[in-house]
């Protein structure tokens, strides 16, 4: 019987596909602030770091744009400078089921900016590139 394999396929695929999901949504380190995640991102091997917004921000954002959705913040490294510690970053923020006013039907909404950090908090001296 021709079909039973490709059954067995693409339970096998969705159970695969189903694992990825939770464990995206594990990956997320719950934080009340950006700091956090921009220095993780500095540190990771990877320049990544993913989290989801808590606490009184989320909550005013929430309220502000009616959904309980979870926020969630993903930075990557765009590039590292020579100055150690220090990258240029993007922060890419986004929340479901926003609603922007009362004639537009709630959706997703994305943010994105980029900034130069560094661990302590401030902006590198200089652009130089690391080697």
């Amino acid at each position: 019987m021709l079909i039973r394999p490709f059954l067995v396929m693409g339970v096998a695929l969705l159970l695969v596909l189903d694992v990825s999901a939770m464990e995206g949504a594990a990956a997320r380190t719950p934080v009340e602030q950006f700091a956090p995640l921009l220095r993780t991102a500095l540190e990771s091997p990877d320049g990544t770091a993913r989290g989801m917004l808590t606490g009184g921000l989320a909550a005013a954002i929430s309220r502000q744009y009616q959904t309980s959705a979870p926020i969630h913040i993903d930075v990557s490294t765009i590039v590292r400078y020579r100055q150690q510690g220090c990258a240029r970053l993007r922060v890419e923020v986004a929340q479901d089921g926003v609603r922007l006013n009362t004639t537009v039907t709630p959706g997703k909404q994305h943010l994105r900016f980029e900034l130069n950090y560094c661990r302590d908090g401030l902006p590198p001296r200089g652009l130089e590139v690391a080697r």
